[in-house]
């Protein structure tokens, strides 16, 4: 039997359900991270405005809580970047990424030549142990590694702690409101969780199916930059519903997750520079041309991007006046109806008085692009 054909529209659909993107959600902050698994995070604040766009009265203070009370951690896990995970899925998913990490030391070309032959397990030991009695800098580690293996790369050697050893950036950095150079330590030392070495890569596969499915392996592949996916899919088939979108390529899914029709309505929303809603698939094409280089050659700052209708129609960014206090929110967009307009303006003001709780007023400017392509 052939199977279901699923257009770029009701993809869109489905992935925006899950990303809890149709409507804000009422789930708690860690519940939806949980839920998402994980925020992409190197840019510190991009969760709260990824969270404020996802869930109903978000209290920004309660991801900082998260943070302080150890239930959230920052760590590198999926595409060697850094995410905003719940302790628990830090605990096992970090063991599962890490031939990404082995990946980013043979690669780095800086690094990488200083590492050859270097034997690590000393190296690692006393990293780890100096950095659970308290948490370090970069400059500190790489101070402490000089003095104790003068005869190997400082900086290469603090690069490898940062690809072998599962580290955490402890608060105050993140934390909404506060400020904090980057400073970490081993997450068993800061949760008391221990790695959960024998974490699957089934289930996980199975996370982001309910997280950012229908997808094909090579999506999953994009959201990890993990290899050897597509024999996990073939191993999950019996388990999950096969599609195939406009292009025949094949996709799978849980056969529990939402598939809303395409034409359910989507609101604006206003996303982060880096949201992995938008980042987790090699086809992009379910958000729209947008999704895949309308504003490569943007003159302007770029900060995040807005979803209209479901599809990145425009870029953003903030310009604060220093005389007056006030925040003008600057769009540049594809075409917009009168109405479109509206609900952009609308969403990014809203947007604005969050991001920039301090600013005396918020106002917004829309630009037109050309969207000729």
């Amino acid at each position: 039997m052939a199977a279901d054909v699923l257009t770029d529209r009701e993809l869109n659909r489905a992935t925006l359900a899950r990303q809890l993107l149709l409507g804000r959600s009422r789930m708690r902050v860690h519940d939806a991270v949980e839920h998402l698994v994980g925020l992409q995070a190197q840019e510190p604040w991009d969760p709260y405005l990824a969270l404020w766009s996802r869930l109903e009265g978000f209290d920004p203070t309660a991801l900082g809580a998260g943070l302080e009370d150890r239930r959230l951690v920052r760590i590198v896990v999926m595409r060697g970047t850094i995410h905003l995970l719940t302790a628990a899925d830090a605990a096992t998913i970090r063991p599962l990424t890490q031939p990404v990490m082995d990946q980013e030391i043979r690669r780095h070309s800086q690094y990488a030549p200083f590492l050859v032959d270097v034997d690590l397990a000393p190296v690692l030991a006393v990293a780890e142990a100096e950095l659970s009695k308290a948490p370090m800098s970069g400059r500190q580690l790489r101070a402490l590694l000089s003095e104790r293996f003068p005869e190997h790369h400082a900086a290469a050697l603090a690069y490898a702690c940062r690809c072998h050893l599962p580290l955490v950036q402890v608060p105050p950095r993140a934390v909404w409101g506060r400020s904090m150079q980057v400073v970490s330590t081993p997450l068993t030392a800061w949760t008391g969780l221990t790695l959960d070495r024998s974490a699957s890569i089934d289930d996980l596969v199975l996370r982001y199916l309910h997280a950012f499915g229908p997808a094909a392996a090579a999506d999953a592949a994009a959201w990890t930059r993990l290899t050897g996916l597509a024999e996990v899919f073939d191993r999950l088939r019996p388990r999950l519903r096969t599609f195939r979108d406009e292009r025949g390529r094949e996709l799978f899914d849980v056969p529990d997750a939402p598939r809303p029709g395409a034409d359910v309505p989507a609101p604006v929303r206003v996303l982060p520079q880096y949201d992995n809603a938008l980042l987790s698939h090699k086809d992009r094409r379910r958000f729209g041309a947008g999704a895949t280089g309308a504003f490569a050659h943007a003159q302007r700052p770029f900060k995040g991007t807005i979803l209209v209708d479901g599809q990145v129609r425009a870029i953003w960014h903030s310009e604060l006046d220093t005389d007056s206090g006030a925040v003008t929110l600057c769009a540049d967009h594809l075409r917009l109806a009168p109405a479109e307009r509206d609900d952009v303006e609308g969403e990014l003001r809203a947007a604005g008085a969050f991001w920039h709780p301090s600013a005396t007023a918020v106002d917004v400017r829309l630009d037109p692009v050309d969207d000729a392509r």
